[in-house]
């Protein structure tokens, strides 16, 4: 029997991501069988064992490559942006604008809480990791308040996650949106160093 190559061994690990993705989107996480999994990859049931150990770490793996892809794309909306702090909120709104997709809906806002529990978070750490970096700067460049960063961020990407659920459990997603965003830019203004300049103005 040939031996299998480094090559070979990533394509199978990228088929089962993908099969994986569509499966679990198309029937969520309790209803999709390891059987119909691997038969749809056109694998064994062996070769999902062997890069992943169950369906639980190939579904972590799952949420952790769809966080990416989503990270990536916010990176490119706040690039976007010669001002940072327009770069950062239109980042954060483009965040809420995602919950109306099928697949972030499904995995990121339902399952990866449910099956996943704290772990979600951890597996989320590309965008936490990216609000973070994003606040940092706007701190250095006397934009917003100076505060503790990384307690934040956590705050920041919770309220991002927790509005995404709301408008993805709602029964008029886009109402439910133009809801969030407003509130949304309404808190993040809050966090600007002006804000605090024109408050004391006004109480003069």
């Amino acid at each position: 029997m040939a031996r299998r190559t480094q090559a070979d061994m990533q394509k199978t690990r990228v088929t089962l991501l993908q099969t994986a993705r569509k499966v679990f989107t198309a029937h969520g996480f309790n209803a999709t069988s390891m059987d119909d999994l691997t038969a749809q990859a056109g694998l064994t049931r062996g070769a999902l064992y062997h890069h992943f150990g169950d369906k639980k770490s190939l579904f972590q793996a799952v949420i952790i490559e769809i966080d990416q892809e989503m990270d990536q794309r916010l990176q490119q909306i706040t690039a976007q942006h010669t001002d940072p702090w327009q770069g950062f909120l239109q980042r954060c709104i483009h965040f809420l604008e995602m919950a109306l997709e099928p697949e972030i809906q499904r995995l990121i806002l339902e399952d990866a809480r449910a099956v996943l529990g704290q772990q979600s978070l951890d597996a989320q750490q590309y965008c936490i990791s990216s609000i973070e970096n994003i606040l940092t700067t706007l701190m250095k460049q006397q934009i917003i308040k100076h505060m503790d960063c990384t307690a934040l961020a956590r705050f920041i990407h919770g309220s991002l996650n927790e509005a995404a659920f709301w408008i993805a459990q709602s029964q008029d997603g886009q109402q439910t949106l133009a809801q969030s965003i407003d509130v949304l830019t309404q808190l993040l203004i809050g966090l600007r160093l002006d804000q605090t300049a024109s408050a004391s103005r006004a109480s003069k």
